[in-house]
């Protein structure tokens, strides 16, 4: 559920028509919804009632200070997978205590970084990176809590490019290893074992993959604990797919995810951490658009707009589906026709949709695209010298600018040429 509905034949976000934040920052711009967010995310908390849990919201999907500032009002922990990451979460008042430090590539800077400034622990993703670890670690008299990330071999059957728990991808150690792994860890100075990540994909819409990938983790948690680890937390990661179309097959609920982690896990004593970010900002979130042309082709017609693929990468990089639907509400039973929605960025990759069944649309008509609140702004770019889009947060009846278009100028200050030429 979201809160963009029709209201006098016009979208709104919650109480505020799309068409005035149009008017006040002009196109095109992302804006997300404060209710839809808290509603997400006490839909987890409802999932995981009873048990031990902290909810770590994946700040990937989308790190807007702001956005970091809500969810972490709401008692949410925080996952980061750079030091970027880290210090934003810092600076939107996030404790360090609620920090998850992910990622397959943290540098000695990062873990310097993390341990100065207070980390709930590391999800360490390999041997050298432990080793690495417990040297800075050791150097600083600190004591690192980590996780191991274990690599379960479970097909998440989603897209290749954000399939993480297959033997084949880059992510975590074989769970074959672990034993290893966790033995080498407990030998280790500034080490501190505290549990074991997991995380097999995302964009899941199947509940089979969790049971099984939780399923394994059960049974390490019961062989580590035996061979003299302490395990007192499960990181179970995220990745629990959202509808991006109408469709009769939605994707399972987090209540229903919440009982699959009970069935496999729930009996283990240990505090469950998980990771959601795209369940809580994708459909939390719109990017909209301006009609500048109706361009008619050989055979198809093309709408193109003011938005393009540095935007929002999705349906170029994934072939991602978003509804589009038109701000103004179309009166009931009017004709559709196919178009091919398209930006301005000279690549033929620069296509949002093809053969889209849409009203009639006429230049400065406002349109918007549904779920992209999450890998939206966060994936943006300024290719083809195009300014970052603004982005904007609404609460009830009020907005705010939460991240200013920058003009040309600003994009050109950044830039310098050398004296020498």
């Amino acid at each position: 559920m979201d809160y963009f509905l029709y209201k006098q034949g016009e979208l709104y976000a919650e109480d505020v028509p799309i068409r005035d934040i149009a008017r006040a920052v002009g196109t095109p711009f992302y804006v997300y919804s404060s209710a839809t967010f808290r509603r997400h995310y006490q839909l987890f908390q409802e999932a995981l009632e009873g048990m031990d849990h902290l909810i770590c919201y994946a700040m990937k999907a989308n790190g807007n200070l702001a956005i970091l500032k809500l969810m972490a009002d709401l008692g949410a922990g925080i996952d980061v997978v750079s030091g970027g990451e880290y210090a934003k979460a810092r600076a939107a008042g996030v404790p360090g205590e609620r920090i998850v430090f992910s990622g397959v590539g943290k540098t000695e800077a990062e873990m310097r970084q993390a341990l100065a400034g207070g980390i709930r622990q590391f999800n360490v993703e390999s041997e050298p990176e432990l080793l690495v670890l417990s040297r800075v670690a050791d150097s600083m008299g600190a004591l690192a809590p980590i996780s191991i990330r274990v690599n379960p071999d479970v097909d998440a059957k989603t897209h290749a490019k954000i399939a993480t728990g297959k033997s084949e991808n880059k992510f975590g150690i074989p769970i074959s290893k672990a034993s290893e792994a966790y033995a080498m860890a407990a030998r280790l100075p500034g080490i501190k074992v505290v549990g074991i990540d997991v995380h097999i994909g995302s964009q899941l819409t199947d509940l089979g993959p969790y049971e099984m990938a939780f399923s394994k983790v059960a049974e390490l948690t019961h062989r580590l604990r035996a061979e003299g680890h302490e395990i007192s937390r499960l990181d179970l990661g995220g990745g629990l797919g959202i509808p991006y179309e109408n469709s009769n097959t939605a994707p399972p609920l987090p209540l229903e995810y919440g009982e699959v982690v009970r069935k496999t896990v729930g009996d283990l004593g240990c505090e469950i951490e998980i990771e959601p970010g795209r369940l809580i900002a994708g459909n939390a979130g719109l990017m909209v658009g301006s009609v500048i042309y109706l361009k008619q082709g050989e055979g198809r017609d093309f709408l193109i707009i003011d938005a393009a693929m540095n935007d929002l990468i999705r349906p170029a990089m994934y072939e991602a589906h978003h509804d589009i639907v038109p701000v103004k509400q179309p009166e009931p039973g009017v004709d559709l026709s196919a178009v091919d929605v398209v930006g301005p960025v000279c690549e033929s990759g620069d296509t949002f949709a093809r053969g889209r069944n849409l009203p009639p649309l006429q230049a400065t008509d406002l349109i918007a695209f549904r779920s992209a609140g999450a890998y939206g702004a966060v994936m943006a770019s300024e290719y083809n010298a195009r300014p970052l889009i603004p982005e904007v947060l609404v609460q009830g009846d009020q907005f705010a600018v939460i991240r200013a278009r920058p003009s040309f100028e600003d994009m050109i200050k950044r830039d310098t040429i050398p004296e020498w030429l």
